[in-house]
């Protein structure tokens, strides 16, 4: 057994914990994001940083974030694929796409971002049935041992530290 065999975090056996933990949040059926935004929890509970005002896109915190910073901006509606948007949900999201660059930009300073979708499951998204744009900031040299031989990610900060950080940098 090496050294990096192992890696010692205990301090995220409460983000653990809370990933099994019984939520209006986690279904057990159905869609995961449909679920959030109906949930009727207070947005600092479900991450959601930003509700279109005309009800057609959200942008949310990816729970499982490649990096601190990482997000997704959708329909409010359950569609799969950007050619079931209906064209005022396609600006909505456009807008809400600009706005978390903006917000990236000015919380974290990055040197780049990727914006992009995977569409089906084939091409990676966790979650097929719900369109969503990903939104997340990236720097020169990111890519350490941590990610290309340990197969982990270190996440230097909570989502709700995240959450506040790009609420407070939120342009609109």
């Amino acid at each position: 057994m090496s050294h990096l065999d192992r890696l010692w975090a205990g301090w995220r056996n409460a983000y653990i914990e809370g990933l099994t933990a019984p939520s209006p949040v986690r279904p057990t059926t159905g869609c995961v994001f449909c679920s959030i935004l109906s949930s009727g929890l207070p947005d600092e509970e479900t991450h959601v940083l930003w509700r279109e005002p005309g009800a057609r896109a959200v942008a949310i915190l990816n729970a499982y974030p490649y990096g601190s910073g990482h997000l997704m901006v959708m329909p409010v509606r359950h569609c799969a694929s950007p050619e079931d948007l209906a064209p005022d949900e396609g600006a909505a999201i456009w807008q809400g796409v600009a706005d978390a660059v903006r917000a990236v930009r000015a919380a974290y300073h990055p040197d780049g971002l990727n914006v992009g979708a995977n569409l089906g499951r084939a091409a990676g998204a966790g979650i097929p049935d719900h369109f969503h744009m990903h939104v997340l900031p990236r720097w020169a040299g990111d890519t350490n041992f941590m990610t290309a031989i340990a197969e982990a990610r270190v996440l230097p900060e909570t989502l709700s530290t995240t959450f506040a950080k790009l609420r407070a940098t939120w342009p609109s």
